[in-house]
């Protein structure tokens, strides 16, 4: 697995990051040789985050903790990952290792289906990144669809924890 780093307002160092490899070691038996793993680490005064993503066969997990220590919350992060994998393991079977999926947690997983309560069709109108945000505010929501009048393709404006925005664009 290829391990990525990022420090934001830190300056990571090398016992964090053997530290870290050493946790995802332990998850190399789900992944495939060409995983890619992306680590991320932010300090704001009294909490540290880690956020950390693993990219293998187009399947992308990702778990983020908070902690008043980067190895607290990395440990955390490391628990959070394993839980999704082992929780989602049935599903996740055509994609990852069919035996360290069964040797890991042999118990039945509770598993439940994923339930569509709701479904809604609505107009895709072209606007702006700026047009959907304001459409998004104004109605109020955490995320809103449209069609990029410059691409023609669907994205999403989204309102991330912090207040601040994300959009989701498709590949090609």
């Amino acid at each position: 697995m290829k391990i990525t780093y990022t420090g934001r307002k830190v300056t990571l160092k090398p016992a964090f990051m053997e530290k870290t490899e050493s946790a995802l070691s332990k998850l190399q038996k789900f992944f495939s040789d060409e995983a890619q793993a992306q680590v991320t680490v932010t300090v704001e005064k009294e909490r540290q985050t880690v956020e950390i993503t693993v990219r293998d066969k187009g399947v992308a997990i990702r778990a983020e903790r908070v902690a008043p220590r980067m190895e607290d919350a990395l440990e955390d992060a490391v628990d959070l990952l394993t839980r999704r994998i082992v929780k989602n393991r049935k599903r996740l079977d055509d994609k990852f290792s069919r035996p360290a999926l069964e040797a890991v947690y042999e118990e039945p997983a509770d598993e439940e289906p994923y339930n569509v309560i709701r479904e809604k069709h609505f107009h895709v109108k072209p606007s702006s990144v700026e047009e959907a945000i304001l459409e998004m505010n104004l109605l109020g929501h955490s995320f809103f669809m449209f069609r990029d009048f410059e691409s023609d393709e669907i994205n999403v404006v989204y309102r991330r924890a912090d207040g601040s925005y994300g959009l989701l664009i498709p590949e090609r």
